[in-house]
């Protein structure tokens, strides 16, 4: 009898496109092994997003990230996951010059971190680089509606389709990606209605953060939902509350450090 243990796939692009208008895609960011390994349990993909700059380096937007730090982080990720599809963004200015410019950074992601998919930001404007990607084998996920990477052209983090006059751009976009040959496309920071709209209208799964129920999908940022981000967003549900606790279990540790009281007999060698 062999004693192997059997071999844990992992999700595939092809499975989370074939997912449209089925069961809902459960994913979130995670940045480092130990907290991809846990949300691996879970997740149909996760994404290392370029939110870790703001979230773990402590950067004021996404637009410092560099291609490295995303690399970095990646290998991390998928060193602690065996299930989910990983997912890296492409950060800020490592592919909007050109088609070709995108997919050499693309390709020394995938192929230095091992990820299986990278993400892109821009509706209608990134279609030609999507096609050219994707015809050279590299998975891509779109992100239209707030495009965080755009922050300072849109005026800061502001909700889209308020005014429903730009319903139409926005369905343009998620359209014209999905064309392109994106597998699934991220709407984020957008109206509900205009977000089930879009989800009705693509033939590619929706993941929405900050948009609908009836995406096909939803994403977090892991920090947001876990309640160590001083502020939280309007759109995420924090179902833990890890600041407080963590803050309580230092502040002890440093009384009994201060006090003598630690350690004892029973954290030392004799």
């Amino acid at each position: 009898m062999s004693t192997q243990t059997p071999t844990v796939r992992r999700t595939t692009v092809p499975q989370i496109r074939n997912r449209k208008g089925g069961e809902p895609i459960v994913s979130l960011t995670s940045y480092h092994a130990h907290t991809a390994a846990i949300v691996d349990k879970y997740a149909d993909f996760i994404l290392v997003g370029d939110s870790l700059g703001m979230v773990m380096h402590g950067m004021e937007s996404t637009i410092g990230v560099t291609l490295d730090l995303m690399i970095m982080h990646g290998k991390a990720v998928v060193r602690g996951t065996q299930k989910a599809l990983i997912v890296v963004d492409m950060p800020f200015g490592t592919y909007e010059e050109s088609p070709n410019m995108a997919f050499r950074n693309a390709a020394k992601i995938m192929k230095e971190t091992g990820c299986g998919a990278v993400k892109l930001e821009g509706g209608a404007r990134m279609a030609e680089t999507i096609h050219f990607l994707v015809e050279r084998g590299i998975p891509v996920m779109a992100h239209t509606g707030l495009t965080p990477q755009s922050s300072h052209v849109m005026g800061g983090f502001k909700t889209q389709g308020r005014d429903e006059e730009s319903w139409a751009a926005h369905s343009a976009d998620a359209r014209t990606v999905a064309d392109a040959g994106a597998f699934a496309v991220v709407l984020e920071g957008m109206v509900e209605p205009l977000a089930a709209r879009i989800t009705k209208e693509v033939e590619i799964p929706t993941i929405g953060i900050g948009a609908s129920v009836d995406c096909d999908g939803q994403i977090l940022v892991l920090e947001d939902m876990l309640g160590l981000n001083p502020w939280t967003p309007k759109f995420v549900k924090v179902y833990g509350q890890l600041g407080p606790m963590i803050e309580d279990s230092v502040k002890r540790y440093a009384e009994d450090v201060k006090s003598r009281a630690f350690p004892t007999e029973e954290e030392v060698y004799r």
